[in-house]
């Protein structure tokens, strides 16, 4: 288990499958602002709500210039029935191995009832158009989510 990467960090490179099996890398992003999120499992009550709420904000993220990414440990093909299901505008990227959530310092130790495991705590990162971390949500509470982006992202916009 890592720990949570920190504001001022540069964002790790990573490759993996997108809900395509299309093999997509975090530079094919370079030169936009990227909502980098992690969820813990497709189709699950918060994580789909996340998920939509990204959706329906997309007209505005597209404004500010900025790409949604999701990344959870499912397969493509978990991810592209949950892209269809509800119209997902946005990649969702496989991260099986959860090496990528390691990466971010998403993947932590769950405490569920008394019961320990490790799973993807949800989280998001805002990353600027040159790969910098510039925001850090370490602990996702899904309402209203959407709107503390879209303004950290008017905001990182309003001081380039």
């Amino acid at each position: 288990m890592s720990d949570w990467l920190e504001v001022g960090t540069k964002a790790p490179a990573f490759s993996t499958a997108d809900a395509d099996g299309k093999k997509v890398k975090l530079s094919d992003w370079k030169g936009s602002p990227v909502v980098l999120y992690f969820y813990p499992k497709d189709d699950t009550p918060g994580c789909t709500k996340e998920a939509c709420a990204f959706r329906d904000a997309s007209d505005e993220l597209k404004k500010l210039g900025a790409v949604v990414i999701g990344v959870s440990p499912d397969s493509s093909a978990s991810h592209a029935k949950f892209r269809d299901k509800y119209t997902l505008n946005f990649p969702l990227l496989a991260d099986e191995s959860h090496e990528i959530a390691e990466k971010f310092g998403a993947w932590r130790e769950k405490n569920m009832y008394g019961k320990k495991s490790m799973g993807v705590q949800r989280s998001t990162y805002l990353i600027d158009a040159q790969g910098k971390i510039v925001k850090v949500w370490k602990k996702v509470s899904v309402d209203g989510h959407d709107a503390d982006v879209l303004q950290a992202l008017r905001d990182l916009l309003a001081s380039d």
